[in-house]
Order: C-alpha cells, then sequence, then structure tokens
C-alpha cells in the first residue's frame, strides 16, 4: 500500500545516535510505518525533533526498497526537563499495537515489527519498566522488542515529515490501513494518552 504512494529514493545517510540538540536526549522507536511514528511523536509535548530511518538489522546502507533485517524506526529527539523518557516510551507503546508479533495494520513483515531500542543502561531499565507496566494493564506479554540501540541510517528525504508534506496521501493510507481502529481497540481510553493534538 505505502509503495504506490512513496516516491522514488533520494538519499540517505547514516547518522550516529550520538547527534542531537543541547540538552536533548535521543529515544529510537520502531512502530510500523515510520510516517505514523514521526506524526504521532512529533505531537507529544517535550518532543523536539524525529527523523525517520532504518535500524535493528546488520545490512550496511539501507534504503526503503533494500533494507533486510532492519525495521522502520523514528530517531525521537526530546527535552528531559519536559518528558522523561519512561514517559515518552509509555506513550509511545499506547500509539502502537505492541501484541502484533508479525507487524503493525496493514503492514506486515520484520521491517514492519516493534520495537523499543535504548541508548544506554538507564533508558533501557526504564524501556523495560514501561512494557512490563504496559503488560500488567493489558493483561497480555507484548511482542514488541526491547533492545540496546545500534546504528540508525536516516531514511531518504521523501519519507521525512511525509505526512505534512503529503497529507491527503497520509491521511488516506492511515485510515485504509486502520492504525488508529486497532490502536483504540487495544488500548480503549488509553490510546494516544499522552499525544494531545492526536
Amino acid at each position: 500500500m505505502r509503495l504506490a504512494a512513496a516516491a522514488l529514493a533520494t538519499a540517505v545517510a547514516f547518522q550516529p545516535l550520538a547527534i542531537s540538540q543541547a540538552g536533548a536526549e535521543t529515544a529510537i522507536f520502531a512502530g510500523g510505518c515510520f510516517w505514523c511514528v514521526e506524526s504521532d511523536m512529533d505531537h507529544v509535548p517535550g518532543v523536539t525533533e524525529t527523523v525517520s530511518g532504518y535500524s535493528g538489522g546488520t545490512k550496511k546502507n539501507p534504503t526503503y526498497y533494500d533494507h533486510e533485517g532492519h525495521r522502520e524506526v523514528v530517531r525521537v529527539e526530546f527535552d528531559p526537563a519536559k518528558i522523561s523518557y519512561e514517559q515518552l516510551a509509555t506513550t509511545f507503546l499506547r500509539t502502537i499495537d505492541p501484541t502484533d508479533a508479525g507487524g503493525q495494520f496493514c503492514d506486515r513483515g520484520h521491517a514492519y515489527t516493534t520495537a523499543i531500542y535504548a541508548v544506554g543502561d538507564a533508558q533501557l531499565a526504564a524501556a523495560r519498566k514501561a512494557k512490563a507496566a504496559a503488560e500488567a494493564q493489558l493483561g497480555v506479554k507484548l511482542a514488541t522488542e526491547v533492545a540496546p540501540a545500534g546504528e540508525f541510517t536516516e531514511a531518504e528525504d521523501y519519507h521525512q515529515n511525509y505526512y505534512q508534506v503529503s497529507a491527503a496521501k497520509y491521511k488516506y493510507y492511515r485510515f485504509a490501513c486502520g492504525r488508529d481502529e486497532r490502536v483504540k481497540e487495544v488500548w480503549g481510553a488509553d490510546a494516544y494518552k499522552g499525544v494531545p493534538a492526536h
């Protein structure tokens, strides 16, 4: 479905995790379509920047049409004085279906499965805590992987801010894929909790 909405690739560049604004921290989330994760995270108070990309695999220089082993991810820069990493991870989990081990919504396969890639031991502990709390709330084991962050490769330019640049196509894709409907089915009143402008 998304292949029809996407244009040809333009450029790809490896971005080290150390790049961040002064005082900001970095989070890496895989939640299916990175267009949707980017849109959701951009609306979270305390988030200062989002960048779509690929991570989690071993292939060098992954691209949209060749990223086997990688997941679609979003690198999130946030101000820890406004939102803690644990709060951000908790919010992220409520924007996805963390019970689905085969992908997200209409997007199937490993590239669209969910993960929290923690930058450092403190984030790893906080992510595990957020996942455990979500499991207790839902009463099931989550399929979302929690693992140390590896290399992040920035996605092609046409993927960045797709929800703004190609708003009509994005809205149609998100609706047709059933993302919001399923998140609300999984989380009920807590769906998109922490995303006030959703």
